[in-house]
């Protein structure tokens, strides 16, 4: 029995990959260039690409478990859903499919309305899956330096209602065991639905706030002002992403991203112990931020 796993190079999917193969799971990672791939001892390459049908129906052989996680590109509702179509043509019965919180709601979002599309098929054709729908990862923060560490300033403009944000490493530790549950099961598991969000409700204040603590000096939040968050996105992305981060943007202002009432104790049962503080993640990177100046 095998489980593939797409996105498998990504801040993600290499997670998931390496706690399935701790697990002694038997793996398969998706993969563009073999000669870039680096996995745990064990681990089978197979190259591939999810816009190359036979591509896809050569890496789908021979595998009882997908986990279906697209990056966001202009194409990713055509990957996914030619995709979950390979899988079920090779007579795959167990999903775990990556989504995103609020996937119903942020409607005009491109790449929530995408992954929503594809919850649809999958309920519409009662396929088989776990869809986790996690909000706003820890890890996108990480990418911010220059903007926390060199100038003093918290840049995403999140708003003033407030967002549950989760930790990247929590999100595969949960979908690994989901997907180990259904590999593991004698057949084919009903549908669930996993929202995962993080400890904290934080607004753009709250979160420089923590950044300040970490670093021990001012960081100030840049504010809610979606006109000069589009234009330095769009310095190093293309266009089209500039606009769909706008736009989410736009809707956390809105609506914000706030835990379901039970949903803490929830994940804590699925993890075994308490998920990951915005904090703690702040404290972790504010150090190694550090260490790289003075190496």
């Amino acid at each position: 029995m095998a489980i593939l796993v797409t996105g498998s190079t990504g801040m993600i999917g290499s997670k998931v990959v390496r706690h399935l193969a701790e697990q002694g799971a038997q793996v398969h990672t998706l993969v563009r260039d073999v000669k870039k791939a680096a996995f745990p001892p064990g681990v089978k390459v197979v190259q591939g690409d999810m816009t190359d049908v036979d591509s896809m129906r050569s890496a789908l052989k021979g595998i009882d478990t997908l986990f279906l996680l697209n990056a966001v590109v202009p194409d990713e509702l055509t990957q996914a859903l030619v995709t979950l179509d390979l899988a079920r043509e090779a007579g795959i019965q167990r999903l775990v499919y990556f989504s995103v919180y609020y996937s119903a709601l942020f409607t005009d979002v491109p790449h929530f309305t995408g992954k929503h599309a594809v919850e649809r098929v999958i309920d519409d054709k009662g396929i088989a899956a776990t869809v986790l729908r996690p909000a706003y990862f820890f890890q996108n923060d990480a990418r911010l330096k220059e903007a926390i560490f060199d100038n003093g300033v918290y840049p995403m403009p999140i708003g003033d209602i407030g967002l549950a944000m989760v930790d990247a490493r929590d999100i595969a530790e949960i979908a690994a065991n989901e997907l180990l549950r259904r590999e593991r099961a004698s057949g084919p598991l009903p549908t669930n639905i996993i929202g995962i969000v993080g400890p904290n409700v934080l607004t753009g204040g709250a979160a420089a706030g923590i950044w300040a603590d970490a670093l021990a000096r001012e960081v100030r939040y840049a504010g809610n002002d979606l006109d000069a968050f589009e234009q330095t996105f769009k310095k190093f992305s293309p266009g089209w992403m500039a606009r769909d981060m706008r736009i989410m943007m736009r809707s956390f202002q809105r609506y914000g991203m706030l835990p379901g009432e039970n949903t803490m104790s929830i994940l804590e049962s699925l993890l075994n112990r308490p998920m990951r503080s915005y904090a703690v993640f702040a404290r972790e990177t504010a150090d190694e931020w550090r260490r790289a100046v003075r190496s």
